[in-house]
């Protein structure tokens, strides 16, 4: 079990809380809910959603400053000049200072937007890391703290009530992926 991989002792805990959602942050791909269940479950909900809180923020940096390197080195070859020359990543250029910052937040508020792809285009434009890392952390904020509450209390429900809620949320993942699928066929 997951937990399992949690050491006993609360301060490597921790640090491997924080740890993994900076991976996680940098892989772009991975949901950290198993981070969250994992911590939540280990410490209490104001500590768990501070250490969620800090791996967030710590990872959106990181994963910030890696993402617009790859992206300069990527986009300086020749093969990939006209990649940086659609019209898009242009218009995404241009956009900076109080108008990204209100993106970004806007953008981890919302439930549902890959903070991969958020950190990718913010590492695009030409926003500075300090009033990236602002936004990031104020915008996760709001999400994290209904993230570890809805954890916290699916943690108190007995087994079958979670196995129930867990068999419910795949069914809605996988509905939304149909649809998603069949509206992609309808528009190609």
């Amino acid at each position: 079990m997951l937990l399992d991989w949690f050491p006993s002792s609360s301060i490597w805990a921790a640090l491997i809380s924080i740890l993994l959602n900076v991976v996680i942050a940098i892989t772009g791909i991975f949901p950290s809910t198993f981070i969250t269940v994992a911590t939540v479950s280990i410490f209490s909900f104001e500590y768990a959603l501070t250490l969620l809180i800090i791996g967030e923020a710590i990872g959106a940096i990181v994963s910030f400053i890696l993402y617009r390197k790859g992206a300069k080195k990527l986009l300086s070859k020749p093969k990939m000049s006209t990649i940086a020359n659609h019209k898009y990543l242009q218009k995404l250029g241009k956009t900076g200072g109080m108008t990204a910052v209100f993106i970004i937040l806007l953008l981890r508020v919302m439930p549902f937007v890959p903070s991969g792809a958020v950190t990718l285009t913010a590492a695009l434009s030409p926003i500075h890391v300090i009033p990236f890392s602002i936004a990031s952390t104020l915008g996760k904020i709001p999400a994290l703290f209904i993230e570890a509450y809805s954890v916290s209390h699916v943690l108190t429900l007995s087994v079958q009530y979670q196995i129930t809620i867990m068999i419910v949320v795949l069914l809605l993942f996988l509905v939304y992926l149909g649809f998603k699928k069949k509206r992609k066929e309808i528009n190609e």
